[in-house]
């Protein structure tokens, strides 16, 4: 049963009327709260260029009329802000907020086990970075006890030397991608791209294949592989990596560990849905 139709069915089950006049389903929920949070959501899912109302409604089960006046109650708050050009509704600067107050500890906890098995799967350093309005920044990395390996927590790096940012450039829409590339592609190393149409001719076999590769492009000796962890509509909001030093991970084993990494994030796309 889809979102919608569940939203349709709970529509339609017994209410219960508090004290305080608040209409509440049988099974305990007030109905809408839920139906605000359900609006909410794909208000976020339609990013970056927003939807209507009529299209939101159609989408969550409901009547135009209720979710205008959920989304004009959510507008009023700031959680949601409407084009007056389009009439279309995007998420507001009060969710930025909250989510900014929440951290990720929600997101690391559930993440932290799937690490720590691609870890001592592969014998090398397994991190999970966070997309960011300016790019991405490692929230989480497990390292094999064995290993000494640079730590990365709390590093933004440059999105086009690296396969972390690479995943995140390859499954962005291409102006948001762009705009993350103002300015000249400099080079940390001999391997970096920094032609345009290499890089975005590189981006598309990431696509392809599912997984970003990094050899050597930003520190000479550090290869390594990143699968984007996607949302509900196919956008990124964190990417896994897999990496070490070259006489470890040479390009020849970068096919081999692709696909874990791809593996890894779909897996932790899936427990992060019950955050």
């Amino acid at each position: 049963m889809s979102k919608a139709e569940r939203t349709t069915d709970n529509s339609k089950s017994a209410q219960i009327t508090e004290p305080d006049g608040v209409a509440a389903s049988a099974s305990g929920k007030v109905q809408s709260l839920e139906r605000a949070i359900i609006l909410l959501q794909a208000t976020a899912d339609s990013a970056p260029d927003g939807d209507t109302a009529s299209n939101l409604a159609a989408r969550c089960g409901l009547n135009r009329a209720t979710a205008w006046r959920l989304l004009s109650t959510l507008e009023q708050y700031g959680m949601v802000e409407r084009s007056p050009v389009t009439n279309r509704y995007t998420v507001g600067f009060a969710v930025a907020r909250m989510a900014s107050a929440a951290g990720f500890d929600g997101l690391i906890r559930r993440a932290h086990g799937t690490l720590s098995r691609v870890s001592e799967q592969t014998g090398e350093t397994a991190n999970l970075a966070v997309v960011q309005p300016l790019g991405l920044t490692y929230i989480d990395e497990v390292t094999p006890p064995v290993v000494l390996a640079a730590k990365w927590l709390g590093r933004q790096v440059p999105v086009h030397a690296t396969s972390t940012g690479k995943a995140l450039l390859a499954w962005l829409p291409e102006e948001e991608a762009e705009s993350l590339l103002s300015g000249s592609l400099e080079a940390y190393t001999d391997t970096t791209i920094t032609d345009r149409a290499r890089l975005r001719a590189e981006l598309e076999q990431t696509r392809e294949r599912g997984y970003s590769v990094c050899a050597g492009e930003m520190e000479r000796n550090l290869y390594g592989v990143s699968a984007p962890v996607l949302g509900s509509r196919g956008r990124p909001f964190a990417v896994v990596s897999i990496w070490g030093p070259q006489d470890r991970v040479p390009e020849s084993r970068l096919t081999a560990l692709g696909p874990l990494a791809r593996a890894a994030a779909e897996e932790i796309a899936k427990v992060a849905q019950a955050l």
